[in-house]
């Protein structure tokens, strides 16, 4: 069995953004050689998320504004977190909108469904935040 570990890095333009990402875990899996196995990709920061859907714009701006209803910004003093920050809401958004995906590998590629794409969310942004890309298989 092979394993394979890439970490990708991202810095934002701005606080709350959605990256699609298929094509640079695409890329890592090509680069491992794997044929059959595995690809979990996982934010590695407490404020990012990774999750799988439509690469389509009228979505993304939804999502948008959905999140910002169940966990606004602002007023920061709302939030029992944002004592020393002001991410409380960036935290709640990341557990709504989950951590990593694990994605098949069939014939050495991605196995998704119609439409679907692996996206970064980042939601307390312009910094610099990894993602972890492992694949595991033969």
């Amino acid at each position: 069995m092979k394993s394979y570990r890439k970490e990708l890095g991202f810095r934002t333009r701005t606080r709350r953004e959605f990256v699609n990402i298929t094509s640079l875990v695409e890329t890592a899996l090509a680069e491992s050689g794997v044929r059959e196995g595995l690809c979990l990709v996982n934010a590695m920061h407490i404020t990012a998320s990774v999750f799988i859907n439509d690469n389509e714009g009228g979505l993304h701006r939804d999502f948008e504004r959905w999140l910002e209803k169940l966990a606004p910004e602002k007023p920061y003093d709302q939030y029992e977190h944002n004592g020393y920050e002001d991410n409380g809401d960036a935290h709640l958004k990341r557990t709504v909108m989950g951590r990593e995906v694990v994605v098949a590998v069939t014939e050495g590629r991605l196995d998704f469904g119609p439409w679907e794409q692996i996206f970064y969310g980042e939601f307390d942004g312009m910094r610099q935040k990894r993602v972890l890309v492992k694949i595991i298989g033969e």
